[in-house]
């Protein structure tokens, strides 16, 4: 049995421990929650702590952030060097290269894996396996409703009051697009790091009133050919910024760890 542990509490949090311990994550317990605030009824039967030293002493296989780029930067190097794991969901923080780099002679140091969920979008083993050959290029476009965007940089490019037409509010690399939105093009960053790089990696934003899902569509070519892929996620309700397919990929996830059988990879 895998024991597991989430640092963040929040939608993904408790998306994720549900799936656990529903038994849809496989053979795997739930052994610890790191949260940044005390939690009343969490409704999880592990411990649930503020303390960090206390999260990463239970010993567990495997570590799931859940909590933002900050959380990242503060426990990414801890947890991987507890002997655990590292699930990483806050993909963008990844755009700073001397973290990324830290947090990869960690993972080496403590013969530890860090793994990337496809989290919102499909396609990643395509383009992990087309990188083999040489790709010229691969472009994302996302476009999202208004209410994905608030508390974001984008209130400061439109009205998301009275926005009636979908409005581009970025173009350019996957670099930037990371950094200018944490919590809303993750995407772009896990795309840049199965394919061809943060600063060839083309990203398009869009605020859409148009739609009322979040919408992703992937194109690239290359030496393996061409693919263009779109997909439309439900948001959360209570967090619209993501989608509950998160969660559920990083159920499939754990349960590839603890499958005999594994498809998709």
């Amino acid at each position: 049995m895998l024991k597991a542990g989430i640092i963040g509490y929040g939608t993904l949090g408790k998306s994720i421990s549900k799936l656990i311990e529903s038994g849809q994550a496989g053979d795997v317990v739930l052994q610890a929650i790191l949260v940044r605030t005390p939690v009343e009824n969490s409704h999880v039967q592990c411990k649930v702590t503020t303390n960090p030293e206390e999260f990463f002493n239970e010993n567990m296989d495997i570590i799931i952030e859940a909590a933002g780029h900050h959380a990242l930067q503060l426990y990414g190097e801890s947890a991987l060097s507890s002997g655990s794991d590292l699930v990483i969901l806050s993909v963008g923080a990844l755009a700073d290269r001397i973290f990324y780099e830290a947090l990869q002679a960690t993972a080496a140091k403590y013969n530890q894996q860090m793994i990337i969920p496809s989290a919102a979008i499909a396609g990643l083993d395509r383009i992990a396996a087309g990188v083999m050959g040489e790709i010229e290029e691969i472009t994302l476009i996302t476009r999202k409703p208004p209410k994905s965007w608030y508390g974001t940089i984008a209130e400061k490019k439109v009205n998301l009051e009275t926005i009636i037409d979908p409005v581009c509010i970025y173009e350019g690399n996957a670099r930037n697009a990371a950094k200018l939105f944490p919590q809303n093009v993750n995407v772009s960053a896990a795309l840049s790091l199965a394919g061809i790089g943060f600063d060839q990696t083309k990203v398009q934003v869009y605020v859409d009133p148009t739609i009322e899902m979040n919408t992703h569509t992937i194109v690239a070519k290359g030496y393996f050919g061409q693919m263009e892929t779109t997909i439309q996620n439900n948001p959360f309700m209570e967090n619209p910024k993501s989608s509950p397919i998160v969660s559920m990929s990083v159920a499939k996830v754990l349960k590839n760890l603890t499958s005999s059988v594994v498809i998709g990879v």
